[in-house]
């Protein structure tokens, strides 16, 4: 084996594989920096092909949450969780809190959030055995659901994006499509539509597609991918799964903008740059889908959703300002991203060299 000169590990500071044989539980985590602080990052329950698929997931993941902690402006470093499984079939109790002992066993260098099939009663459970959760139940001193920023902060992004292309930061009279309306994109859809724009959503779920067209009428359910990239679309918004911009689907978008809550967006790194060659501004996915991170983080210090909220409504800005630095260094904006925040991670993170008595 090359476990540690494989790529998929180049950079990862550490990797846990976590398995309890009673409870049913298949985990891996992934630290992939701590420069700035304790990893942070979701924990994810998904059906996962195979172990392989899951561990190139959550290295994948944690990478990216590294580079969205230092954007966000937050003390902390990258890392993620992923738990192989049917989070509506093998999700238990038991499950939960033999989790939350692999994550204590780390004593800190991990904290520990929601994500794609995990919720806030979800952390309560991983809290009852470890100190380094977030995410949790308002009733149990949590911050409650992270979506709830995530999409603002998506609607922040996508409004700079709508200012750099059209000259005004609004989406009013824009037609967006939204590519999964779950935790997040269902209240992307909410912001969008009250701020004036057309929706069309498309979801492998299609009560949820439903719900949304039924809340905001005028809403266009989508059968499918190729359907929704069709319909004339100004922004395209990959609010599910990952790798949702694969070269065919740059190839047919007609849409001026990409922005949206999912996670790498880019199946491979070429992406970016055929997207810019076709005139298509991308709004880096790790800058504007951080609302959720910066409302997290926040609870480890004592919560506060006012804060958190300003916090997250910055991503306004720091959309632009990568924009701006993207066409003053001649690079698509994710270079520009990624400069800024090895940047930060350069410059701060050196100060954890400053020995401290």
């Amino acid at each position: 084996m090359t476990v540690f000169q494989g790529h998929e590990f180049r950079g990862h500071e550490q990797v846990v594989f976590c398995a309890d044989e009673a409870s049913g539980l298949r985990a891996i985590i992934a630290i992939h920096s701590t420069a700035l602080g304790p990893s942070l990052g979701g924990t994810r329950f998904f059906p996962y092909a195979s172990e392989a698929d899951a561990l190139a997931d959550v290295l994948e993941l944690s990478r990216g949450m590294t580079y969205k902690n230092a954007m966000a402006g937050l003390d902390h470093g990258g890392g993620k969780a992923v738990i192989i499984g049917d989070p509506g079939t093998d999700k238990s109790e038991a499950l939960l809190r033999a989790y939350g002992r692999f994550v204590q066993s780390l004593g800190g260098r991990y904290v520990t959030a929601c994500d794609v099939g995990t919720y806030s009663p979800d952390m309560d459970h991983v809290a009852r055995e470890s100190t380094y959760v977030t995410g949790r139940t308002v009733a149990q001193g949590g911050a409650g659901d992270s979506s709830i920023l995530t999409a603002f902060g998506v609607f922040q992004g996508m409004r700079a994006a709508a200012e750099r292309v059209w000259g005004q930061p609004t989406l009013a009279g824009r037609r967006v499509g939204i590519e999964g309306v779950g935790k997040v994109g269902h209240r992307l859809a909410e912001l969008l539509a009250a701020d004036g724009a057309e929706l069309v959503v498309r979801d492998v779920d299609e009560v949820a597609a439903a719900r949304v067209a039924a809340r905001h009428p005028g809403t266009v359910v989508a059968p499918d991918t190729a359907t929704l990239l069709g319909s004339g679309i100004d922004v395209y918004a990959p609010c599910a799964l990952g790798h949702a911009l694969t070269d065919e689907v740059t190839a047919t978008l007609s849409a001026a903008i990409v922005c949206g809550g999912a996670n790498n967006q880019l199946a491979h790194p070429g992406i970016e740059k055929a997207l810019a060659e076709r005139g298509v501004l991308y709004a880096p996915d790790y800058v504007v889908n951080a609302g959720g991170v910066i409302q997290v983080a926040d609870e480890v210090h004592g919560f506060s959703m006012e804060r958190a909220r300003g916090r997250a409504e910055r991503i306004f800005d720091t959309t632009r300002e990568i924009f701006a630095s993207a066409e003053a260094e001649g690079v698509t904006p994710a270079e520009a991203a990624d400069r800024l925040a090895e940047r930060r991670m350069s410059e701060v993170g050196r100060l954890r060299g400053i020995w401290l008595k």
